[in-house]
Order: structure tokens, then sequence, then C-alpha cells
């Protein structure tokens, strides 16, 4: 089932309240915030089961919450099994993304150079089809594969069953017949589009590179080398996945893809997951560094290797999945530079639960995350004559050449991170500016404002200054008399 969370909830959120701590934090503490939004998200989501696993310093936690049927008491382990839906993506480009590292794939070919069959339509007023577009889902397809939009004009409480049919009656063959009548309607590498298929057609054009197929390229490449034990494409015939619900409590159908899986088939554990958490952490790892790279050089947002989003705020460069399927829900997030990962899943899926989910474990990483506890007093900026002079230091532990612009975004220009006049000059790696008439901003006033990287990754303020908000967002505030 295609992915329904919203980009700009997940962003809002990431910008939202959250109490955070400036010391580190003990495991005590960091079991009791995973309880705390376990029990809002069961709460909030109508969730029978909640799981969710941190990976925080190098130390992985894990718990889990509830139970998956309603009355049996039977509470998830670390080793039951849950279908992950859309983060199985994140393992298709895994696999792309060595490809890449070893030069068996150029990002800047045209992907019919490794299709199976001749596609001149495969193409835009001349323009084809780049790896790097189809990474990032900016093909220009005009449908998905297989084609879902008239199911989607009318969502309600049944539709699963029209979805499940449609997959159900869909194999290769009919794929390929889909892909031969597919036309674009915009310029490859402009538009983003969230594609099934285009997920699907890359694990094609995977097993032509390797002449291995796809669940053998997993195994061997991703679930042994990654000690993913319990991590499955095709399920073994003594496994048994977790039931999952609608919002009314009735017992969901499993997906199902008679292709290559690639775009949502895997299922797997928590146990598993967090591994994974890990190995995305790793700033030292050229494949999974990779796989989070700025493919297309965007001046905002990018995806990766068919991540949601990734995008720099003030705890570094941060990458998020979620994974939905007819009966559970799965969000994916990790901060490398921070050093903090985040899985969560619950055992519900309705138009509500991604939105929830999301909201879940955003609030959770603030609360994880390091905040700065040095900066004391007014921060941010400095009355110099009749200017204001905003200053923003970006963490020197991070990697600065991600930063392609900070602006300042507030109640005097309706919070527009675009506003050209609110850009701040780079002054060395790691340092902005902004100069701005006194005159902009009203007298005996508090006007709100927070800095904002790529115009997307809204800055925390520092713990201990006395210029923030003390509820809400805690923006910053800036006074004249």
């Amino acid at each position: 089932m295609k992915k329904i969370v919203c980009i700009l909830f997940l962003i809002l959120c990431f910008s939202g309240k959250a109490q955070q701590k400036s010391e580190a934090l003990t495991e005590k503490e960091i079991l009791f915030l995973m309880d705390k939004s376990a029990a809002d998200l069961l709460k909030e989501a109508k969730a029978n089961s909640v799981s969710v696993g941190v990976v925080k310093d190098g130390k992985t936690y894990t718990k889990h919450y509830g139970e998956i049927d309603k009355g049996k008491g039977n509470t998830a382990t670390n080793a039951t099994t849950f279908e992950v839906a859309s983060i199985t993506k994140l393992f298709t480009g895994l696999l792309v993304a060595q490809a890449v590292l070893e030069k068996k794939i150029n990002l800047d070919d045209d992907i019919r150079k490794y299709i199976t069959g001749d596609y001149p339509n495969l193409e835009y007023e001349g323009k084809a089809i780049r790896f790097r577009d189809l990474l990032s889902f900016r093909t220009g397809f005009s449908h998905d594969l297989p084609d879902n939009s008239e199911i989607r004009k009318n969502i309600n409480d049944t539709s699963y069953l029209a979805f499940k049919r449609l997959d159900d009656s869909y194999n290769k063959a009919t794929f390929f017949q889909g892909l031969h009548a597919m036309k674009l309607d915009t310029l490859p590498g402009k538009k983003f589009k969230y594609s099934n298929g285009s997920v699907q057609l890359t694990a094609h054009i995977l097993e032509n590179v390797y002449h291995k197929n796809y669940e053998t390229l997993l195994k061997e490449n991703i679930f042994d080398k990654l000690a993913l034990n319990d991590t499955q494409l095709h399920l073994s015939p003594n496994t048994i996945i977790a039931n999952g619900y609608n919002s009314k409590n009735i017992l969901m159908p499993n997906l199902s893809d008679n292709l290559w899986g690639a775009a949502g088939g895997i299922k797997s554990t928590l146990g598993d997951l967090v591994k994974l958490l890990a190995f995305e952490l790793d700033t030292k790892n050229k494949l999974a560094v990779e796989s989070q790279r700025n493919l297309l050089d965007s001046e905002t947002m990018w995806n990766g290797y068919f991540w949601d989003g990734i995008e720099v705020s003030g705890f570094g460069k941060n990458s998020w999945k979620h994974g939905g399927a007819f009966g559970t829900q799965n969000m994916f997030l990790v901060y490398p530079e921070s050093k903090l990962g985040i899985s969560v899943i619950v055992n519900v899926s309705d138009q509500n639960t991604s939105s929830a989910i999301g909201h879940a474990a955003a609030k959770l990483a603030l609360a994880l995350l390091p905040v700065k506890e040095s900066q004391k007093g007014i921060y941010g900026y400095k009355i110099k004559g009749n200017s204001v002079q905003f200053t923003y230091e970006y963490n020197t532990f991070f990697n600065s050449d991600l930063v392609k612009s900070v602006s300042v975004a507030g109640s005097f220009n309706n919070w527009n991170t675009e506003d050209k006049n609110y850009q701040m000059i780079r002054k060395n790696k790691n340092t902005f500016e902004l100069s701005v008439p006194v005159c902009n901003f009203k007298k005996d006033y508090p006007n709100t404002f927070k800095f904002v990287i790529n115009k997307t990754g809204w800055v925390e303020a520092p713990e201990n200054i006395s210029n923030k908000e003390n509820s809400g967002d805690k923006n910053l505030i800036l006074k004249l008399y």
C-alpha cells in the first residue's frame, strides 16, 4: 500500500515543542521517555500494540507495549515479525548504493540502459530518466504501477479490499505492459511523485546488473552481513506475521506482491530494525553515507536512495522513512551526526495513523537529542546602531558542507523561509550573519523568530538562553525598546 505520510507534517513536528535535557540521559531516563511516547501513541493511534526501538550513542534500547490481539495478552517481543511495508525501499536503496560504489551503475545514466526491452516512451521532450531521478521519486511517471489513482479518489474503510484485489491480479507481465504504455507528464528530475513502481523497476535493474534475483541480493548483501536473522522477503513456513488491525479493530489482510517485493515486501522484527538503525547511523560506513546523499544537489530537502525525506537541522542531517501496510505502520528515523535512531511500530493502520506515529517519533527524537547548554543571555542577535545583526553558528562537529543556506523566519516576515531580505550571509564554514534595519521590527513588541537551515530545518533554541518563549514552539524573541 502506498505510503500516506505527510512530509510537511513531519517537518512541523521536528520544530515542535519537546522537553529536552542538556546533560547526558541515563538509561532510566531514556526508557521513561520511551514509555511516555508509547503511552501517548497507544491513545492517539488507537493501537493494540506499540514497539519502540532506540539507538543512542551506540547503545540500543527496545520496549514493547500493549498486546497484539486485544484481550489475549500477547505482547510483542524483539522476535515478533511485522510487515515493514515501505521500509523495504531502504533495503532496495542500499543495494543500489552498493552498485554505485562498485561502479556497476552510473547515477547519470539513462535507466533504459539497464532495462530489458525497448522503451522509447520513457523520456520527456527528449530528456531521459537518469538513475538519480529514479531514486529521488522524480521520474516524471504520470501514474504509479499498478495504477491505483481511481481507488485513491475515494478512500474509505473498505478501500483496502480494492487495493488488495489490484495487487493480487498484478504480475510482472502486466507490470512491463504498463511500463511500455507509461507516459511522462513532466521533465525527469523536477517533480516529486511517490511511486512504488519506480522501486519495483529498480529491482528488475538490479537483477540485470548482478545476474541474481532480488531476494538473493538482499540475503547476500544486507540480511547476512548485518546479521538480520529474522528479516525475510518470502516467509519460511514456520514464521507467523503479527496481526494488524484498522481503527475499528477489524483484522486486516497482509500485503500482496506478485512482482519483486522491492517496494514493500519485507517482513522484519524490532530486534533486526534496530540493527539497521545502527548501520544507517554509522557516519564512517560508506554504504550508509551514500544511501543518504543529496543526489540532485537540492537546496532544501532531498531523498537520497528512496528515503521519504532528508534534511539538515540544528541536530545535523536527519533522514526518515514511513512504512504503511493494511494493518501495521512503521516509522524509521536517523540522526547520524547526533548518534540517534528511532524505530516505532504500531499494529493499526488508517488515514490518521501516519500522522500519529510521525508525531510520536519526532517528539521522542527531540526529547532524546542533545541540547547546547553553553549559550546564556540574549541569543541570535545584537543591536548595532540602527540595525539588528542576526548571527547563527552551525555546530562545528557537523558537516557544514550540507548547509546550503540559513534564513531568518519570524512574525515580521510571515515566517517565510524564502524571503530574500532574510537570507543570511555565510562568513565562514559555520558562521552566518545578517544585518536588518531596526525599522523592520515592531517596538515594545515580542518579535518572534527562528533560524532555518536549507529552508526546511527549523533550529531549536538553546536551553538556557533568556530570549525564548516558555511554551509552544519556544521561538526566539527579539524585543526593541
